[in-house]
């Protein structure tokens, strides 16, 4: 169990997807390219048996921004896009409504 001020202290925000590349190297991983509202962030996702870049483009995903930055095949990922797996079903946390990237989670 953590804290509510714990809880507050995660920069959890809706980042919509502008850019996917494939990574060299990689068959599972993507360099994803979200607007979080006031930048953008470059995040290395292991999702590629899932979706298709196609899929992902101008999605509202939701995003952990205040992760520290992980080196993952030589590309630094400034962030953490969440999602589920639950036995073999996969899904990115995506928002129902059309919501402006940078809106706080909360």
């Amino acid at each position: 169990m953590i804290s509510f001020e714990k809880f507050k202290e995660m920069d959890i925000r809706i980042g919509k997807v502008f850019n996917v590349e494939d990574v060299e190297g990689a068959d599972r991983l993507y360099l994803i390219t979200v607007d979080i509202g006031d930048e953008t962030r470059k995040l290395v996702a292991g999702i590629k048996l899932w979706y298709t870049k196609e899929q992902l483009m101008g999605k509202n995903v939701v995003v952990l921004v205040n992760l520290e930055p992980k080196v993952i095949k030589g590309i630094e990922s400034k962030g953490m896009l969440l999602a589920t797996l639950n036995n073999d079903k996969f899904s990115i946390l995506t928002t129902d409504r059309d919501i402006p990237a940078g809106s706080k989670v909360s």
